[in-house]
């Protein structure tokens, strides 16, 4: 925990942290319910959709990024681990829009002039988890990374060859 945690500062921080989590819920909640609740301005999952969907994952993975940050103790150092991580969310990020904006780009499988409009197919659906997936391995390695509490990474063992993360 960072030692001075009443600094304007790490407020400021935590508020926006906050806002970021509720806009990214709420946008994901509207954009999967759409339909249940009667916001569905085409039938299907459409692109308006898609978008607020990579929106609201994006303000996710900035606040999950910003929670975990602040856990980090002051003047910690940045290890190899904790930049992989963050480098491996914001690749999540970005296979999550290009694969979610596929057919707008006209790469995905359900491209005009065959289909009307662009929808949501199992390749997309697809893409979509394993991105997810990219952007929960990233925060996972950055938090174990040292800094959290901790003197060294929790992927030492990797280096040292046992399983005494001491």
């Amino acid at each position: 925990m960072r030692i001075n945690g009443d600094n304007k500062l790490h407020k400021v921080q935590m508020a926006l942290t906050l806002l970021l989590l509720i806009l990214g819920a709420l946008l994901i909640v509207l954009s999967l319910g759409a339909d249940a609740l009667g916001l569905d301005l085409t039938p299907g999952f459409g692109i308006a959709q898609m978008f607020q969907l990579l929106v609201g994952i994006t303000c996710l993975t900035l606040a999950a990024f910003l929670y975990a940050r602040s856990l980090r103790t002051d003047g910690a150092s940045h290890s190899l681990q904790a930049d992989i991580g963050v480098r491996l969310a914001a690749t999540g990020l970005v296979f999550a829009y290009v694969v979610g904006l596929a057919d707008l780009i006209g790469i995905g499988t359900h491209v005009n002039p065959r289909f009307e409009r662009p929808f949501v197919g199992p390749f997309q659906f697809g893409g979509l988890l394993l991105a997810v997936g990219m952007i929960i391995v990233g925060l996972v390695l950055y938090h174990t990374s040292r800094g959290a509490g901790r003197a060294k990474s929790s992927m030492e063992f990797l280096v040292n060859g046992n399983g005494d993360h001491h």
